[in-house]
């Protein structure tokens, strides 16, 4: 797969009270990545489904609890929505995918939001999408 970001000329809109979840749930556990869904509603993101990370270093990798993904996918098809994206936290990195990160990106409908806690006083949240097998960002917009 190819490491190389592009930005793409596509802009995703972001609910802020989505926005301010996602933002929280890092700060809340600025050691660890946090990591989860986010689902869609005719095309528009709806709900925040946070999944346990797993991962045998939490504070640089994210591995999302089986059965705890399962419950999360289960309940967007039961609420009649669809995957929208896939998140997780750099605590001590750029919101910039991690060679991990590239290599596990399978899902090309999906948004992939980073965010950062390693910045100075502001968190920082980017989105990718999967194209031709590298992740292109993409401009994050939030609504009011």
């Amino acid at each position: 797969m190819n490491t190389k970001t592009a930005l793409s000329d596509q802009t995703t809109l972001l609910p802020r009270p989505l926005v301010n979840q996602l933002l929280t749930q890092a700060q809340h556990s600025p050691e660890i990545e946090v990591c989860g869904l986010i689902s869609s509603r005719n095309g528009q993101p709806a709900k925040v489904y946070p999944v346990e990370n797993i991962a045998p270093e939490p504070g640089r990798l994210f591995r999302m609890e089986p059965e705890g993904l399962i419950d999360a996918m289960r309940q967007i098809r039961e609420q009649g929505e669809q995957l929208f994206a896939i998140y997780h936290s750099h605590p001590h990195s750029p919101a910039i995918p991690s060679t991990t990160d590239l290599q596990q990106a399978e899902y090309p409908d999906a948004l992939y939001l980073i965010i950062s806690l390693d910045t100075k006083g502001v968190l920082e949240m980017r989105g990718y999408r999967l194209r031709n097998d590298a992740l292109e960002e993409v401009v994050l917009e939030i609504s009011p």
